[in-house]
């Protein structure tokens, strides 16, 4: 009996163990491919600091927070995105966002994208500098905090999204390829109020392989 028992007991502990361990996905802050002061002085060491180890941090955490007792606790972020509202929204569309955003720089960047990228940008703005222009147009143009993006619809034709707060392109069924922040914690503390400085500035760090192989 006492065997029974104990047996029993231990389903039971392995069962609320298993359904604890199903609760929620956890998301995690990811780690940056390359060291913290490497983008200086495009992006300082201290902007990363804050801007990746605190308030992505922040929305991780957030988002964590959020997901549990909803239809999303397994969901991946794409998922998420495609899929939720409001404040769980946002906060997992930032988490994305960022993700892409810190992945898209590299110490000393590649200039210009090539292969197939390159020419679907000539193809939908006549050259890589017409793109630059109308993305930095888009990027400063942009009321409030937000994101520009260039993104793909389901044939690869390549278009320029203003995102506000944490949205992103698959909200709309688009592809996101490359993502400018332009909330002004990315930025504020390099550039102040220089906004289009700081948007310029980025082209000399974009990992033109690592965004070209979202395409």
């Amino acid at each position: 009996m006492n065997k029974l028992f104990t047996v029993i007991l231990l389903l039971s502990i392995t069962s609320v163990q298993l359904i604890s361990q199903k609760k929620a996905m956890n998301f995690k802050l990811i780690d940056l491919p390359y060291a913290i002061d490497a983008l200086a002085p495009v992006i300082s060491e201290e902007t990363i600091r804050f801007h990746h180890g605190k308030h992505l941090q922040a929305y991780v955490n957030n988002l964590n927070n959020l997901i549990v007792g909803t239809p999303f606790e397994q969901a991946d972020l794409e998922t998420i995105v495609k899929e939720s509202e409001g404040v769980l929204f946002n906060n997992a569309g930032q988490v994305l966002n960022h993700n892409m955003y810190f992945m898209s720089f590299k110490p000393n960047g590649e200039g210009k994208p090539s292969g197939d990228l390159a020419k679907a940008i000539d193809e939908e703005w006549g050259s890589f500098e017409n793109f630059q222009k109308a993305f930095i147009t888009a990027s400063t143009s942009l009321f409030g905090s937000g994101w520009a993006w260039l993104a793909k619809d389901k044939h690869g034709k390549l278009v320029i999204t203003k995102e506000p707060n944490g949205s992103n392109p698959l909200a709309h069924g688009l592809i996101p390829i490359l993502g400018f922040d332009v909330w002004e914690h990315a930025y504020y503390l390099d550039y102040q109020n220089r906004r289009p400085d700081h948007l310029n500035a980025l082209w000399s760090i974009l990992n033109w392989e690592e965004i070209g192989s979202r395409y």
